[in-house]
């Protein structure tokens, strides 16, 4: 691939990523098409999706949002469907299927 920026060659590859929320931040491992030494990445389909997922995990413990996988194993383990927990918590009957998709997130 070739930088829309630079003009340079980018190779596929993973870089370290810094994601950071509320003071609190983990890195990841993030895919994309980067240049030989230091540059910015070119970035398509779903290399960001492991930036989402840590970034939900850092709202989760910050500020108590559950992330996608703490929804549907807390639905799981209370033996309910997503209609089921959607008509209990008075949501959307498609609600429970777009929170664990991790579409939108659920409101206070």
């Amino acid at each position: 691939m070739i930088s829309p920026e630079t003009g340079e060659t980018l190779a596929r590859g993973v870089r370290p990523f810094t994601v950071a929320y509320k003071g609190e931040s983990v890195v990841v491992n993030l895919p994309g098409y980067y240049p030989t030494g230091e540059g910015e990445g070119v970035h398509i389909g779903k290399d960001m999706a492991i930036v989402d997922q840590a970034l939900r995990g850092l709202k989760e413990k910050a500020d108590g949002v559950p992330s996608p996988e703490t929804i549907r194993r807390l639905r799981a383990k209370l033996q309910l469907s997503q209609r089921e927990a959607g008509a209990l918590f008075k949501v959307g009957e498609n609600a429970f299927d777009k929170y664990e998709r991790g579409l939108v997130e659920p409101s206070g």
